[in-house]
This record gives C-alpha cells, sequence and structure tokens, in this order.
C-alpha cells in the first residue's frame, strides 16, 4: 500500500451544479489527499452522483471550483480528465454490452498507446478479478450485475487512475456479491489508487474509509474520520437505522 501523503489531489470549492431549473449541490467544500480513501455518504437526491459527475467532467457546474493536481479542472472534458488519470465508474456500469470482457477492458486503455503494457494490464486485471478471466470472451451484457460492476471497475484500473471515483458501486447486487465487491475495493487502495467512494451502504463505506464526508440537500453537513463518523450518533440514527 502507498504511505498516505498530505499532498492534495482533488480540492472542491464552493461547487454549485443546477440543472434542470434544480440547485442540486448548493456549495460544497471537501479535498481528497493521495492515498487515501474518501468516503461521500448520503441520502438519495443528496447531490452526491452530481458532485461526482461535475468533478470528472461530465457535468458543467456553475459556480465554485475543482482544482485536480493543483489546477483548476472547470471547463474541461471528461476525455481529457481521464487522460489525467481522474476516472469514474458510473452508477449503473455502463458495460459494453456486445463486447467481450476482453475488449472492454481494453477499451478502458484508449488513451494508452503502450501495447505491451496494456497487455500485462490485461492480465494483471484478470489476476485482481479471477472471475473475469474465466468469462474473457463472453458478452459483457451476459454477466450479472457484480460481474458487470467487477469489469467496469477493471476497465477504469486499464486507464491508470491517480483518483477512482466509485459511484454506488454495491447497489441492486446480491449481499454476497456486495462483500466481494467491497473486497476489492479494499484490494485496489492497497495498490495505491486514491478512491472516492459514493455509496448508500453507510456502514461499509465509513468502516473502510480514512475520512468520510456527509452530504444533505446539496451541502457538506459533517466530516471526520471514517471511525468517528461511523460511531456518530447523528449518522448512525440517520444512515444505520439506528
Amino acid at each position: 500500500m502507498a504511505e498516505k501523503s498530505n499532498k492534495v489531489l482533488l480540492n472542491i470549492r464552493g461547487l454549485k451544479v443546477a440543472y434542470g431549473g434544480i440547485q442540486a449541490v448548493k456549495g460544497v467544500d471537501f479535498e481528497v489527499r493521495e492515498g487515501e480513501l474518501v468516503s461521500l455518504i448520503g441520502s438519495n437526491g443528496a447531490g452526491k452522483t452530481t458532485t461526482m459527475k461535475a468533478i470528472t467532467g461530465t457535468l458543467s457546474f456553475n459556480d465554485g471550483d475543482i482544482e485536480y493536481l493543483g489546477k483548476s479542472i472547470k471547463g474541461r472534458g471528461a476525455w481529457d480528465l481521464v487522460k489525467q488519470g481522474l476516472v469514474m465508474v458510473p452508477e449503473g456500469r455502463g458495460v459494453f454490452a456486445r463486447m467481450t470482457i476482453t475488449e472492454n477492458l481494453l477499451m478502458g486503455a484508449y488513451t494508452r498507446n503502450d501495447k505491451a503494457g496494456i497487455a500485462a494490464d490485461v492480465e494483471r486485471m484478470f489476476t485482481i478479478f479471477p472471475r473475469l478471466r474465466e468469462r474473457k470472451d463472453q458478452l459483457a451484457g451476459t454477466m450479472s450485475g457484480g460481474e458487470q460492476q467487477m469489469l467496469a471497475m477493471g476497465r477504469a484500473l486499464m486507464s491508470q487512475p491517480k483518483v477512482l471515483l466509485l459511484d454506488e458501486p454495491s447497489m441492486g447486487l446480491s449481499p454476497i456479491m456486495v462483500d466481494k465487491i467491497f473486497e476489492v475495493v479494499r484490494d485496489v487502495y492497497a495498490l495505491g489508487v486514491t478512491i472516492v467512494l459514493v455509496e448508500q451502504n453507510a456502514s461499509r463505506a465509513l468502516a473502510i474509509a480514512d475520512r468520510g464526508y456527509v452530504m444533505e440537500s446539496g451541502l457538506v453537513t459533517m466530516t471526520g474520520a471514517g471511525q468517528e463518523l461511523l460511531s456518530d450518533p447523528r449518522v448512525r440514527a440517520a444512515y444505520l437505522g439506528e
């Protein structure tokens, strides 16, 4: 595992995002340091996914700023940000259904031209996700939801991200597959990849997080170490049903 540093990779300041006449994000501030796993929790409609889309350039923002590697990324497109190592696995996974698992993984490396390195990384993904190796020639659309989530994560890792944003990776999965996905998240984190995790399963997300942020109605209302938030009675009452 990479050692933690104080280097800030992502710095979100006063972020406001509106679309469809709704102010979904109302002035969010948070930061992500190199080597961290940061969890963003909150109920449906809190603005978590909107924030993630703004960070990765798939949704424009109307106020505030996002700095990545010390530079503003306002107005930069998703393709450019992927080349710079800022990559998201979206909610719903978004695999290429009519392509094989191997072809999906290769699509994750579309910004690269190092053939030997790409081939080595495909093999590495098969090591991280043994289930994908077993089905490497299978069409992605015929896989289970959990397998597709593994593939989406593997495809994102093929781009060699500096920061990996995961949006609801356990959504709609069986309890056994949820366990597997969180195991994989921990494994990827152990490789030294900085992770931002948006997850409705607040207890699981905070349990593995270095730090967490709680979002409510488009604002960050609480922040702290993952374990601190996990034991906070307000968080337990609101998100853990206690």
